[in-house]
């Protein structure tokens, strides 16, 4: 797995957890919903840590919050 699809699938379990849709996300972090939709359907190869930063702050959680999971334990080193 890569980095970008464990934080899409961190997203989706966040928004799942706190019962809000994408676009709510989007709206309450300041983040262009089509920046967002971007990063969940894989056409944003490489979210930046700016965009990230804010939707951690739409979710009410620290980016050390968000990184601490367990599928990014789980990620192989990325050569690209």
């Amino acid at each position: 797995m890569k980095s970008r699809e464990a934080v899409v699938l961190r997203i989706l379990e966040l928004t799942k957890k706190q019962h809000i849709s994408p676009n709510k996300l989007a709206m309450l972090s300041a983040v262009p919903p089509t920046t967002l939709k971007n990063i969940l359907y894989g056409h944003t190869l490489n979210p930046g840590i700016v965009t990230i930063a804010k939707l951690c702050d739409g979710l009410g959680i620290t980016m050390k919050e968000f990184f601490s999971a367990d599928i990014f334990d789980e990620l192989e080193q990325e050569m690209e």
